[in-house]
C-alpha cells in the first residue's frame, strides 16, 4: 500500500523507434536499480517542463539532441520508500546524431519483441505493457 507521505520524483523518458527497433539504455552500477534497462530519460528538475527535462537528460547521457513529440503513456509507480511520476514522450534523435553512453552503462537499438530479454524498472515495465498492448 502506498504512503502518500513518501516523496514523489518527476521522471521522463523518450520512446525512440528508428528501422523498427527502440533505442533503450542500461543503469550505470552506481545507480539506483543498477543494471536495469529502460527507456532514455530522467528527472524533471524544479521549474523545467517535461520537454526541456528530456533534451537535457538525453543530452547528457547520450550526447545527442532530441526533437519531443506527444505524449504517450503516463504511470505513477510506488517503490519502497518513494514514488514516481513516469510521462513517457515519443521523441527523435536529430539527423545525423548516434547516441553514445555517457551517463549510462550500455546503449542498445532492440525491436519491441526482445524487450522481455531486458530486465526494466517496475515503472517502465508497466509503460512498455501499456504501450505494446501487453497484460500481465
Amino acid at each position: 500500500m502506498a504512503n502518500e507521505a513518501q516523496p514523489l520524483i518527476r521522471l521522463v523518458a523518450a520512446v525512440i523507434e528508428r528501422d523498427g527497433r527502440y533505442l533503450i539504455t542500461q543503469r550505470r552500477p552506481s545507480a539506483v536499480l543498477a543494471g536495469l534497462w529502460e527507456f532514455p530519460g530522467g528527472r524533471v528538475e524544479e521549474g523545467e517542463s517535461d520537454e526541456q527535462a528530456l533534451r537535457r537528460e538525453l543530452g547528457e547521457r547520450l550526447g545527442t539532441e532530441v526533437v519531443v513529440k506527444g505524449r504517450m503513456a503516463h504511470r505513477v509507480h510506488h517503490y519502497h520508500g518513494y514514488s514516481v511520476d513516469l510521462n513517457l514522450y515519443q521523441a527523435a534523435i536529430a539527423e545525423g546524431q548516434e547516441p553514445q553512453p555517457l551517463r549510462v552503462a550500455e546503449v542498445r537499438w532492440v525491436p519491441s519483441n526482445e524487450f522481455e530479454k531486458y530486465p526494466f524498472p517496475a515503472a517502465d515495465q508497466a509503460t512498455t505493457d501499456i504501450l505494446l498492448g501487453f497484460r500481465r
